[in-house]
Formats: C-alpha cells, structure tokens, sequence
C-alpha cells in the first residue's frame, strides 16, 4: 500500500497542505456561519431559507466560472508560489469585509440593506480567490511530488479539505457569530504566514500574453482541454459530482430546521459527517489502488452514493417532528430512534463520494503535460461551476415552485446514475488506451 503520511514532514509539500487547509476551513467558517445566522436568525420560511442558502452557493461559485480560464493561465505561467502568496493576502482584505458583515448583523444594524449584501459581497470575494487558488493546489503537486506521490498528495489535499470544512462547520455551528468574525480574519493572517513558505514553483513553458476576453478564453480552454477523452471524461463525471454536492449542501441547513426541527448545530452536524465522510473516502481510494490513478472503483463508488441519497431520504421521510418542543439540540436529536440511520446513510454517501472523485482530480493533473496541468484544472473548475450554478439555480426554482426540500433530494440520486455513466465511460477509455 502506497504511504502517504511521509509528505507532511517535506517542505515541497507540508506547506501547501496547511495552506489549502486554511484557505477550506476559513471558507467554511465564513460560509456557515453566514447561512446559519441567516437561516435561524433572520428568515422564518422554508421558501426563503432555501432561497438564500441557494444564492449564498450561487455567489460563491460564479467566479469560478467567470475567472477559471485567466487563472489557469496565470498559475501556468507565472510561479505558483508566488501567485498562491498574493491571494492569501487578498484574502485578509475579504474577510475583514465579510466579518463587518457578520458583527452587524448580529447586533442588527441594517442587517437587510447592509449586513447581508456585505457578507455576500465578501462571499463572492472568497469565490475570486479561490478561483485563482483552486488550479494551483492541484496542479503543483506533480511538480514538487514524484510520479508515484501524486495520487497520495492528491488524497491527502481532498482529505485535508474536508477536515478543514469539518472544523470549520463544527465552529460556525457552535460558536457565537461575533466570534466567527475575529475567527476568520485571524485565520486569513495565519494562512498568509505559512504561504510564504511554499518552495517556489515556477513555470513550466515561456511565459506569453494573457487572454482577458473572458469568454473567448474560456471556450478555448475547454475545447483544448477536451481533446483527451479521458481528461473530458473525468471533467464532466467530477461536474455532475459537485452539483449533487452542491444540491445536498444547499438542502441540509432549511432541511434540518423544517423537516427535522432540529437546531442549527445539528445542521452544523450534518455537515460535519459529511466532510468526515468525504476524508475517509479520499484515503480509502488511494489504499484501494495501491497509488495507481485509475477510475475502476468510481462507476460502482458513485451508484452506492446515489443508494445512500435515497435511504437517506427514506429516512427524512419517517422521521416524525416535534415541532411543539421547539427544535432539538444536538442531545435531543441524537436520542430520536431515526437518529443513527439517518446519518450513517449520510456518512455513506460522502464516503462514496470521496472514492469516486479523488482518482478523477488525479487523471486531470498525471494525464496531461506539466505545462498545461493548471489549465486543465481551471477548465475543470469552469465547467464544475457552470454545472453547480444550474443546480443552485435548479434548487432555487424548485424551492420557489413549493417543492419540498425532502422530495429535492431524489434529484441528487438521479444525477448519481449520470456521474456513473460517465466514470464507466471514462475507466473503458482508460483501459483502451492502457
């Protein structure tokens, strides 16, 4: 079995993995803190709560959309380092905007007409900067790792990040807003600190002229990116893999305080299985393959999540309310005879989830040049976030059609089948070309 832990002690890699570890929990922290203020504080609808948890995603993943195909360029032709130091500067800045918005929100100073649009704005500044930090934490690692390091690297930055969300969705669940908001701009600083000890990474070809006509370069880089059917391949299964992740992180807080009357930490405990799940996952695959990037597991990984979204909706809708107690705490919820089914069918889907996409980021950064593995992954992220942008989008209007949340989950589990369809074509043009 290929080891992995051996990387944490090294410069070409420990440094990056703390960085990316921060930059996913400050996210997280933010984000949630954000949400779950809003959703138990402010609304008081299904509609509405579903509506903002839905735009809060959308805002977030539009600058991946928007900026994937500059940033892919500038991370292939510019030192990484040096790059990765500049926006973890810039992130200082965001989150001293989104934490202005958090304090004044909680003390209720024009929480409408200010508070909110000052944490969305700076929740779309976190979105620009991981943007321009997204193709770089993956597209480094076969620079600084050898061959047969790259699957174990790539394990350990998926499984690090879900860490980092589980800690920070543990926090935004638990602790006060107004200490989220000294949170999040003491982890930016810190996380600036440790960048700078990133070993420099610099490009692989010559450097030539930037393409800012946003449009034209994203089509290029897709239709460039797309001439290796397996790279394509995996793109599209990973997409559809983050919709549903999208959909499912979207549904979690208004489905725990509507359908489970159950507080906001354990909306913040759902959240936390699931990233446990996805870490679990991501080091099981690599056990699994013995270090050898294949997709022969993810067809089968992501039909048993698709099985576990329908027990875990199964679940939802035996589950019996108690609305005349108020919502459960986390004691309360967990003493419910539905308790443990519920989530360790939830469990179930992010540990399949995390064996199926952690081979795929593999492929996009092993099968194509080293020179071009930035881009790749940047064309990757545009064509994710288009895909997670329709299922916000496709939540918000369902929400707004009075579908219930719990019937939206069933649309998760069919788009499983579509990410398996995928993954099966994928793993048949790997072995035709192996």
């Amino acid at each position: 079995m290929t080891t992995s832990t051996h990387l944490l002690r090294t410069r070409r890699f420990a440094p990056l993995f703390v960085t990316q570890l921060l930059n996913a929990f400050n996210d997280n922290l933010f984000k949630n803190a954000m949400v779950l203020f809003v959703v138990y504080s402010i609304y008081n609808s299904e509609e509405a709560e579903g509506q903002f948890s839905a735009i809060a995603s959308a805002v977030f993943i539009l600058p991946f959309f928007v900026l994937s195909a500059l940033a892919g360029q500038l991370a292939d032709m510019r030192d990484k380092a040096r790059i990765i130091r500049m926006v973890k500067a810039a992130e200082i800045g965001i989150m001293l905007v989104g934490a202005a918005g958090l304090v004044m929100a909680f003390e209720g100073i024009a929480v409408h007409s200010v508070a909110i649009p000052l944490m969305l704005t700076a929740l779309f500044g976190m979105g620009v900067h991981s943007t321009f930090f997204g193709p770089i934490k993956y597209a480094i690692l076969p620079q600084h790792l050898h061959p047969q390091e790259v699957l174990a690297g790539t394990g350990l930055v998926e499984a690090g990040t879900y860490i980092a969300i589980l800690a920070g969705t543990i926090l935004a669940g638990w602790i006060p807003v107004e200490w989220a908001a000294i949170g999040v701009v003491a982890v930016a600083v810190i996380g600036y600190v440790i960048s700078r000890q990133v070993p420099p990474a610099p490009p692989e070809i010559a450097a030539e002229p930037l393409d800012f006509h946003i449009l034209r370069s994203s089509i290029a880089l897709i239709r460039n990116t797309a001439q290796d059917q397996r790279v394509f391949l995996a793109i599209m299964a990973i997409s559809f893999f983050w919709t549903i992740g999208a959909v499912l992180f979207i549904q979690f807080p208004p489905l725990a305080k509507n359908v489970l009357t159950a507080s906001k930490e354990v909306a913040s405990v759902f959240l936390v299985i699931f990233s446990i799940g996805v870490a679990i996952g991501s080091i099981s695959i690599n056990a699994l393959l013995k270090g050898t990037v294949s997709a022969r597991y993810s067809p089968m990984s992501v039909i048993g999540m698709g099985l576990f979204v329908v027990a875990f909706y199964f679940v939802c809708r035996a589950w019996i309310p108690h609305p005349e107690d108020g919502l459960m705490n986390v004691r309360q919820f967990i003493a419910q005879p539905l308790a443990v089914p519920l989530l360790l069918s939830l469990l179930g889907v992010a540990v399949m989830g995390g064996m199926f996409v952690v081979p795929l980021y593999a492929f996009l950064t092993t099968f194509v040049e080293k020179s071009q593995a930035a881009r790749t992954i940047a064309a990757n992220n545009i064509v994710n976030s288009g895909a997670m942008t329709v299922g916000s989008l496709l939540a918000i209007g369902l929400s707004a059609a009075g579908v219930p949340i719990i019937q939206q989950l069933l649309l998760s589990a069919a788009m499983c089948l579509v990410s398996a369809w995928l993954a099966q074509l994928l793993y048949r043009a790997e072995r035709a070309v192996g």
